[in-house]
């Protein structure tokens, strides 16, 4: 049973540094070794190493998942610790739900570029989706203040923050998950409220509210792009139906 990847919404926000391009020899600022190891690649190398990460970019994004890991090895075979390749390796491997290979990418890559808050959610993503809800809260918890710190990532922030909520009901901390639906009220500029408010009502088995909720979120949210995480993240969780049948997950016990 397949659903749309969460992870294209946080994919490769590890950018090889602008500087990389350049072949001068100006003082470069502090630098991870992958970074330096990059840096020291021939120019062409660099440019090659950076027209294949494109591509697997762009074939991400459409969903061609077989060429885009193809396009990942042909980077792999000119730069071998990238973490954004690691990083688009582990999503692959969630498109084709094999977690536990997703995972070792993922883990490569945070080794690589430690505490990036984006390669952190794709390992609290593989968590979520596993039900392994105390690894997962213990993620999220950690990317939270990070996310919180760049006023530009609202709408993941909000995202995190509901997948914390879920995680709180299903370690059945109820007061927590309420505390966090309450952070934020019907004005703000993401459809957290609504799908917080929807969670907490499947959980009292309240199903006509929280449908309410999350039509309400519907019509004031028109772009299914905006939607469409939130809704994924209902489905893995098994409070709304999968497009392709049944509930996922185990949510709605």
């Amino acid at each position: 049973m397949k659903i749309q990847s969460l992870l294209a919404v946080t994919l490769l926000a590890l950018a090889v540094p602008a500087f990389a391009q350049n072949s001068g020899n100006e003082d470069k600022p502090n630098l991870q070794k992958w970074e330096q190891d990059y840096l020291n690649l021939p120019e062409d190398r660099r440019e090659k190493f950076a027209e294949h990460l494109t591509k697997a970019r762009e074939l991400f994004g459409q969903k061609r998942i077989f060429e885009t890991v193809e396009e990942l090895k042909n980077a792999e075979s000119i730069f071998a610790d990238s973490p954004d390749v690691e990083n688009m390796f582990g999503a692959c491997q969630v498109e084709f739900r094999n977690f536990d290979k997703a995972m070792k990418h993922f883990e490569k890559a945070n080794a690589l570029a430690p505490n990036n808050p984006n390669v952190l959610f794709n390992i609290a993503e593989v968590h979520f989706v596993k039900k392994e809800w105390k690894d997962c809260e213990r993620y999220l918890e950690r990317i939270l203040p990070m996310m919180d710190e760049d006023k530009r990532q609202l709408q993941m922030s909000r995202l995190v923050e509901f997948k914390l909520l879920l995680c709180k009901i299903k370690l059945n901390d109820m007061d927590a998950a309420k505390e966090i639906a309450g952070r934020h009220d019907h004005l703000d500029d993401s459809p957290f409220p609504y799908y917080a408010e929807a969670a907490l009502a499947f959980q009292q088995g309240e199903e006509v509210e929280a449908e309410i909720a999350l039509a309400r979120a519907g019509r004031i949210f028109r772009n299914p792009n905006m939607i469409a995480p939130w809704k994924d993240t209902l489905m893995e969780f098994g409070y709304i139906k999968s497009f392709y049948g049944g509930d996922i997950g185990e949510g709605a016990e």
